[in-house]
C-alpha cells in the first residue's frame, strides 16, 4: 500500500479540494458522501406516502 501522502505535490481547487483520491481527507469525504447518499434512500423508500387503493364497495 502506499504511504500517507498530504497533497503537497497537488494543487487542487474546486471540487477537487474536497474530493480527491490523493489525500486521507478526500478520501474519508468521498466515503462520508456515499454514507450520506445511502442513508438518504433508506430514509425516501422508508418514510415515502404509501400508495393507498381504493376500496371495494360490496354490491
Amino acid at each position: 500500500m502506499a504511504s500517507h501522502d498530504s497533497g503537497s505535490q497537488h494543487q487542487f481547487t474546486g471540487f477537487q479540494k474536497y474530493f480527491n483520491s490523493y489525500t486521507i481527507i478526500g478520501r474519508r469525504n468521498y466515503v462520508i458522501a456515499t454514507y450520506a447518499g445511502v442513508a438518504l434512500l433508506v430514509l425516501y423508500f422508508k418514510f415515502r406516502p404509501k400508495k393507498q387503493t381504493p376500496a371495494v364497495t360490496a354490491k
